[in-house]
């Protein structure tokens, strides 16, 4: 025998699921059904079911429709059209079972239970696209990683050679004053290309942050962004930090190098602050900004720095919580899962 725990238990459970439940008799008169089952279908206690397109279909102009699923047992479930309170047929996945026998009519008494197809098909393609864009980052990322590999071991390497064969040509010709000006001119040319290499390759996968980690990267790239914008204090904040997953790593960057550029770029701040707090269980990471502040709903092609930020959360498990005003400045408030969840 159930106790009232139990019994409230599974009430809940029919009240909340999204699945539409619908008890029946014999002669498909309603019995119970729960909220989602009337939203979906419109149907009331007292009323009938009808029968779904597939049972009509088969039954033709001659015959009365029987319930395949109830004739054939051992099929599990069925993709139909099921006609709703307002005359419209909406596709669903259907199952029917058995539950309870009548004894004082001896009528066995159904479960029937309705789901959404176009729903569910807009859910799994959801699952699905979040998938494919996963892996594009994590293809992307690993472009990068190789390009930059290849510009600081071939190119970089090749710009170094050439810098030290100006140094051995100088040394031969230390009376011709003309030709050691031009020899000055173009070390100092060679030197900037050999700058320009390692800023590119730094943006497309900073070496450090799969050598060192997270922490000294970002120090790193607040550093460069305090040389070039003087007039921004950056102040960052680490506590339990250490080493986490790979892909972790690279997108936490990826965001807070997205959110540095639009700061600089927009935000006319003077001030941010950056929070990175590591537990047993998840990473917790807020940036928060003293700027001139946005509103999101008028921002062009909607914010897309934003939404690459917010994708790479997602595709991380994480949540993402972006809040501005107005003169008030930006606060982005992230807080992802220490490892990385699997592809399920």
């Amino acid at each position: 025998m159930q106790s009232n725990s139990e019994n409230e238990y599974l009430k809940q459970i029919y009240h909340h699921m999204k699945d539409g439940i619908i008890i029946m008799k014999e002669n498909r008169e309603i019995i119970m059904i729960n909220p989602a089952g009337q939203n979906l279908t419109g149907w009331h206690k007292g009323g009938f079911v009808p029968y779904c397109s597939y049972c009509t279909e088969q039954a033709g102009t001659h015959h009365k429709p029987s319930c395949y699923l109830i004739a054939n047992k051992d099929v599990l479930g069925l993709l139909s059209k099921m006609p709703t309170y307002q005359g419209n047929k909406i596709d669903v996945e259907m199952s029917v079972a058995a539950i309870y026998v009548n004894k004082e009519t001896s009528q066995t008494e159904y479960m029937l239970v309705l789901r959404d197809h176009e729903t569910h098909k807009q859910v799994r393609e959801a699952a699905i696209n979040k998938k494919m864009i996963r892996a594009l980052i994590e293809a992307k990322e690993e472009e990068h990683k190789r390009l930059a590999q290849e510009l600081h071991d071939g190119v970089g390497q090749s710009l170094f050679s050439v810098s030290l064969a100006l140094q051995a040509i100088e040394s031969f010709v230390q009376q011709n004053d003309k030709l050691i000006d031009y020899i000055d001119e173009v070390r100092e040319e060679l030197q900037k290309v050999m700058n320009d290499v390692k800023n590119y390759a730094y943006q497309l996968r900073p070496q450090s942050l799969d050598q060192l980690g997270l922490e000294p990267t970002i120090r790193y790239l607040i550093d460069l962004i305090q040389r070039k914008v003087p007039n921004l204090e950056i102040q960052m904040k680490t506590q339990g930090l250490g080493r986490c997953d790979p892909a972790v790593e690279i997108n936490l960057y990826r965001i807070i190098q997205e959110a540095l550029h639009n700061i600089t770029k927009y935000a006319q701040a003077t001030l941010v602050v950056i929070d990175l707090i590591k537990d047993n269980t998840h990473v917790y990471m807020t940036i928060k900004d003293n700027g001139i502040g946005f509103d999101r709903n008028s921002i062009q092609s909607e914010g897309l720095g934003l939404k690459h930020i917010e994708e790479r959360v997602d595709q991380l498990g994480g949540t993402c919580k972006i809040i501005s005003n107005l003169a008030r400045g930006t606060t982005i408030e992230i807080v992802i899962p220490r490892w990385r969840p699997k592809n399920d």
